[in-house]
């Protein structure tokens, strides 16, 4: 009887540090993240450096504005990717396992919510005004640095030891 209630005892204290039969293997959760974020890294850097291709060559502000409106567009759903593919990773079987998959799919929601934020803001914007325009993108992409900044979360300094031994690990994190 005595083990029975010390067995229920455990499960129940495993339950809340999240790990059990429910969670994910730590090397197998960072993999999960990891392959979801780097084609999201990858798809941002392309978006950008397309952009900025396309804005040498731009000759109005208005071409302008349809080329950063794109690559927000992009960024935005290349973040919702990544979160989806996040969240798909399950809980990882570590101390806070619930808590630390939380946190990284809010900093991926919080990015995407910057990219949105400055798309909508960036379509709102006149063109009739050259110098206006581009001041205003400026200050779009100062708030939208910001937020992003803001929603940062550095894999190799969340969790316990064994989640951040998982992510130096994993090749899919290198």
């Amino acid at each position: 009887m005595r083990a029975a209630r010390l067995l229920a005892a455990a499960l129940l204290l495993c339950a809340a540090a999240g790990c059990g039969a429910d969670g994910v293997e730590p090397k197998q959760w960072a993999k999960a993240v990891c392959t979801a974020l780097a084609p999201w890294r990858s798809e941002i850097a392309d978006l950008t450096e397309k952009t900025q291709q396309q804005l040498q060559a731009a000759k109005t502000p208005a071409q302008s504005k349809t080329k950063i409106v794109e690559l927000l567009t992009g960024a935005e759903s290349a973040s919702e990717k990544a979160r989806a593919g996040v969240d798909g990773a399950g809980v990882p079987a570590v101390e806070d396992g619930k808590k630390i998959a939380e946190q990284f799919t809010a900093s991926l929601s919080k990015a995407r919510d910057a990219y949105g934020n400055a798309k909508r803001t960036v379509s709102g914007l006149p063109t009739d005004d050259a110098k206006g325009f581009y001041s205003s993108v400026h200050s779009a992409f100062d708030t939208l640095k910001a937020e992003y900044e803001r929603s940062a979360i550095d894999p190799a300094h969340t969790g316990p030891a064994d989640l951040q031994q998982a992510f130096d690990e994993v090749p899919e994190c290198r």
